[in-house]
């Protein structure tokens, strides 16, 4: 079975980190994130990955290539305008045979592929969903499915007297080859508001399995410190990137810390914090549940909560970035600041 992922859009949500670097291609602990669906990938089997790109559809080839370090070969398909979810797999058509399994690039699923397979195959559909359970629904689309597993309704962000389940759609899916006559070429189109429920009315059989494990959205800054924060409290069933290791500093903390990183006397960590490579930190700083990346500067008795701190950036002495802060890349925040 050959795997497309979806990777073209922009990343906005995540702004300022995605202004130069697409957002599968963002370190989580010194590693690309597309890597950890990679791995995924791998651990099932799945050794042919097409990359659907559009935004700097170039960094992409440049990071890994023909895939062989991966253990995978990777195929590459360019939108020359953005064409969406369902525009993006139809691009993709030329490089797919047989039940194809597509992914969303900015959507981490740790689940049985296999046994996605398997139950896709069981409900005979043309199209299965994996779905995960979220505490608080009204804030995606619900996709209804009955006690066999068949989807019945698709309901975008309801209200709480809508909701009559807590299953959403996970951002992984089984297509078998008649879809693709479905999906019109050259535009744009959403498999999420075109195809799925154009199907389902059609009477297609469209199967909705629940994935059970670790699932996260990195779509927000918010969201994206939590990935590190979850991996590295052992939360997530991923390995971190190579150049990540433990910070000899950490004092009971879970830090860890790319080549280069160097920590001055009386430095604080608490909580879980990432750090890139060539991270210069000042004596006294403190550093709660945040990321640092590489080769940022942390002043002497600066302090960091619950933030994320773009390459390069340099925070001044007993300067204060408090939570839900992004400081973009190339930055400068003045000594005794306060974000």
């Amino acid at each position: 079975m050959r795997a497309v992922i979806l990777i073209g859009g922009m990343g906005t949500r995540l702004r300022p980190f995605t202004l130069e670097t697409p957002k599968p291609l963002l370190p989580v602990m010194n590693r690309p994130f597309l890597e950890y669906q990679f791995q995924i990938l791998s651990r099932h089997g799945v050794r042919e990955v097409v990359l659907c790109t559009s935004y700097r559809a170039e960094t992409f080839r440049r990071a890994f290539g023909t895939g062989r370090r991966l253990g995978l070969k990777i195929s590459y398909v360019r939108e020359r305008i953005p064409l969406g979810t369902g525009g993006a797999l139809k691009n993709a058509e030329p490089y797919l045979k047989g039940t194809t399994l597509a992914l969303n690039g900015d959507v981490l699923n740790a689940f049985d592929l296999g046994a996605f397979l398997k139950f896709h195959r069981a409900r005979r559909a043309e199209i299965s969903i994996a779905l995960t359970r979220v505490k608080d629904p009204t804030r995606y689309g619900l996709v209804i499915t009955d006690e066999k597993g068949m989807v019945r309704r698709f309901l975008e962000k309801p209200s709480w007297d809508e909701v009559v389940s807590n299953s959403i759609n996970a951002g992984a899916y089984l297509f078998e080859p008649s879809v693709f006559a479905h999906l019109p070429p050259g535009k744009p189109y959403s498999l999420e508001r075109g195809l799925f429920p154009e199907r389902l009315a059609a009477g297609a059989r469209i199967a909705g399995y629940v994935a059970p494990g670790y699932w996260i959205d990195i779509g927000s800054v918010e969201a994206y410190l939590q990935v590190h924060l979850d991996l590295l409290q052992g939360l997530a069933p991923f390995k971190p990137g190579p150049r990540a290791r433990p910070f000899k500093n950490s004092d009971g903390a879970r830090v860890t810390a790319g080549a280069g990183t160097t920590a001055a006397p009386f430095v604080r960590f608490s909580g879980s914090v990432s750090l890139g490579a060539k991270v210069r930190i000042g004596r006294g700083a403190q550093l709660t549940d945040c990321v640092v990346l590489d080769g940022a500067v942390i002043g002497d008795g600066a302090r960091l909560e619950r933030c994320v701190v773009g390459p390069k950036a340099r925070i001044g002495t007993h300067a204060v970035l408090g939570p839900g802060t992004a400081l973009a890349g190339g930055s400068s925040v003045g000594d005794y600041s306060q974000l």
